[in-house]
C-alpha cells in the first residue's frame, strides 16, 4: 500500500496521535512540538545537510535530542580514504535559540563555547555557515555553502511506531539541491560547485523508541543532464501505509513500493545489492569509504555505518522509462540507536 497525503492539517490530534499515515510530495502536515504528548526527553528533531562530489563530502547536522543539542560535523575525503569527525553539545533550553524550525524553511543556530552553525533559509536556497574550533588536529573548520533549490517535489514520510501511539516520524529528503561554496580545514580549502556537486536535506521529527535500527540510501546527480536523484530506506517505523522508497526525476517524484539492503556479513567495504519489490531499484553498490562511528553520549547509543561509494544499475519511472546508472555517487547506511 501506498497512501498518499494529500490536504493540509495538523499533524497530531488532542491525544497526540497522528492524523494520518503515509507519504507526500511536501510538508503538508502542521508539526507542533506543544502537540506532542509523549515525554520530552523522546523526542528527536534533527536538520542534516550532506554536500559532496566524486572527491570530497562534508555533512552537517543540528538537533535536538531529548535533553542535549548537538552539532555534528563530518569532512569525507574520499581520494584519500580519510574522514574527520566532531561533535559539540550543550544543555537543551527552552529559549528560541534552541527551537528547532516547525519545517524546512525555518532558519536554525547553534552556538557553544568552540562550535557555531548557523542555516539560514529561504524557499529559493538554503545556506550553511558553520565554524568549528579545534575541528581535527587543532585545525579550524569553516564553511559558507549555498544551496539553490530546483523547482522539485520531494520525499515526505508520515508513519507510526508500533510500541505507543504517540510515537512517530515525520521527515522530509529534497534531494538535487545544488550548491556552491567552500569548506576550509586549516589552510587546506575545498570547493564545491553545482557542476559536479549535489546536496540532500533530511529534516527529520519525532517521538522515538528508546532503540531502533534504520536504513537509508539516497543519491543525486544527472542522468542525460537532467536532475536525478533517489531516497530508499526502511526501519523507520511502521510502513504499511506507504514507503519512503521514491525516484526524483527533473523536479517529479515516483514512488517506489519495498526495497531491501543486502550487506554482506563480511565487511560493510565489500560490494551490496539493493532488490525492490515492484522490480524498479536494481543496483549494484561499490563502496570507497565507511563512515563508521560507534560510542555513546550520556544516555544515548550509535553505532553508525554510512558508506559512501558508487550505484550501478537501473530504475524504472512511473511511465515505463529505464533509467541506467553507472558509478552514480551516494551513499548507503546502516544506524542502530539506543537511548537507555
Amino acid at each position: 500500500m501506498q497512501y498518499e497525503i494529500t490536504t493540509k492539517q495538523p499533524l497530531l490530534d488532542k491525544k497526540g496521535h497522528l492524523t494520518e499515515k503515509g507519504w507526500a510530495r511536501e510538508l503538508l502536515l502542521e508539526y507542533n512540538r506543544q502537540n506532542i504528548t509523549a515525554p520530552a526527553d523522546s523526542i528527536k528533531e534533527w536538520d542534516y545537510y550532506y554536500t559532496g562530489n566524486e572527491s570530497y563530502g562534508v555533512a552537517f547536522s543540528m538537533a535536538n535530542l531529548g535533553a542535549i543539542r548537538a552539532l555534528s560535523v563530518h569532512f569525507l575525503d574520499f581520494e584519500n580514504n580519510k574522514q574527520y569527525m566532531n561533535i559539540a553539545t550543550c544543555p537543551l533550553l527552552e529559549n528560541d535559540s534552541h527551537k528547532m524550525p516547525l519545517d524546512s524553511l525555518g532558519d536554525a543556530s547553534f552556538e557553544s563555547e568552540n562550535a557555531r552553525c548557523h542555516y539560514i533559509r529561504t524557499p529559493e536556497s538554503h545556506q550553511i555557515e558553520a565554524k568549528f574550533e579545534d575541528f581535527t588536529n587543532g585545525l579550524t573548520l569553516e564553511a559558507n555553502l549555498t544551496l539553490t533549490i530546483p523547482k522539485t517535489e520531494s520525499m515526505v514520510i508520515v508513519v507510526p511506531f508500533d510500541e505507543d501511539p504517540t510515537m512517530f516520524y515525520y521527515n522530509q529528503k529534497i534531494n538535487c539541491l545544488h550548491p556552491e561554496g567552500s569548506v576550509k580545514i586549516g589552510d587546506k580549502e575545498y570547493h564545491f560547485s553545482s557542476e559536479n556537486a549535489f546536496s540532500v536535506l533530511d529534516w527529520g521529527r519525532g517521538v522515538w523508541p528508546k532503540a531502533n535500527t534504520w536504513y537509508w540510501g539516497s543519491g543525486s546527480g544527472r542522468v542525460n543532464g537532467v536532475d536525478f536523484g533517489f531516497n530508499i530506506g526502511y526501519g523507520f517505523g511502521n510502513t504499511s501505509a506507504a514507503s519512503e522508497n521514491l525516484l526524483i526525476y527533473d523536479g517529479k517524484v515516483h514512488k517506489l513500493d519495498q526495497i531491501e539492503f543486502h550487506i554482506p556479513e563480511s565487511s560493510f567495504l565489500e560490494p551490496w545489492t539493493f532488490t525492490s519489490s515492484d522490480g524498479r531499484f536494481e543496483m549494484n553498490f561499490i563502496p570507497v569509504l565507511d563512515r563508521h562511528s560507534c560510542g555513546s553520549r550520556g544516555k544515548f547509543q550509535s553505532d553508525q555505518h554510512q558508506v559512501f561509494g558508487k550505484f550501478s544499475g537501473r530504475a524504472i519511472l512511473d511511465d515505463g522509462t529505464v533509467i541506467e546508472l553507472s558509478d552514480f555517487m551516494g551513499f548507503a547506511e546502516k544506524v542502530v540507536n539506543s537511548y537507555l
